[in-house]
């Protein structure tokens, strides 16, 4: 019975610790968010003058474990991650033009977070896609280019995971410069994210039943889907 005792206070203490360790990333990274993410853009250079606050942020995961099971609080754990590594890996090469400038950067570089060393790919398709089926987390992971759906001044948080998913999605999908449409040609232009990954947006139907889904003005069921070129420019403040 004691020895039952201990190890009940045992695994208490160490969930305990878990979730303040938790709880102390999402609330940093939600600062450093609001501090240098302003309209969908990176203040890099201010980054880059002092890197200290970033670098801890990141350093601080490898200290904690989140379970998959605990779907809500791995996936944003790993949001987070991701897009704060993609700040690093620039501020690492700035200034800069494009993430593509670097080489590498997506499936050679390797960052030591969450207990692992591990690339960007590694982290958007094992970590994330690998694991839950659900297209949204393309509007969630940005790559620092232009052309990939806007990063948020705000972390992204177990309890509000769903709605910042679903608000995000919707977002991008309702943007006409995202989503470029011409109705009376019956022409949809879809982000090349789409053609990348399309086995992620159709397997309840095709691209244009995802997009409708999330949609205010639907698209005609029928209109004619071409992709247009893939903006890598570096999504920078001015």
């Amino acid at each position: 019975m004691k020895h039952i005792t201990i190890t009940l206070i045992t695994v208490f203490i160490t969930a305990f610790g878990v979730a303040q360790n938790t709880n102390t990333f999402f609330k940093a990274s939600d600062t450093f968010f609001k501090a240098y993410v302003k309209d969908g853009k990176v203040n890099y250079k201010a980054i880059k003058k002092n890197t200290a606050e970033l670098d801890e942020i990141l350093a601080s995961t490898n200290s904690i474990t989140v379970a998959k099971s605990d779907a809500n609080t791995y996936q944003a754990y790993w949001i987070n991650i991701y897009n704060l590594s993609v700040i690093k890996g620039i501020v690492n090469n700035y200034p800069v033009k494009s993430p593509l400038d670097i080489n590498g950067f997506f499936d050679k570089t390797k960052h030591t977070v969450g207990g692992k060393k591990i690339t960007l790919n590694d982290i958007e398709h094992k970590l994330l896609r690998g694991q839950f089926n659900d297209a949204r987390f393309h509007f969630v992971l940005v790559c620092a280019g232009l052309g990939c759906p806007p990063i948020i001044p705000e972390a992204y948080m177990p309890n509000t995971l769903d709605k910042q998913l679903d608000r995000q999605t919707r977002i991008a999908l309702n943007n006409d410069e995202f989503i470029k449409v011409n109705a009376k040609k019956k022409r949809v232009e879809l982000s090349e994210i789409m053609k990348w990954y399309k086995e992620d947006f159709t397997q309840s139907g095709n691209e244009i039943d995802f997009i409708n889904k999330y949609r205010e003005e639907k698209i005609a069921a029928k209109s004619k889907i071409s992709y247009y070129p893939y903006n890598w420019k570096l999504n920078q403040t001015k």
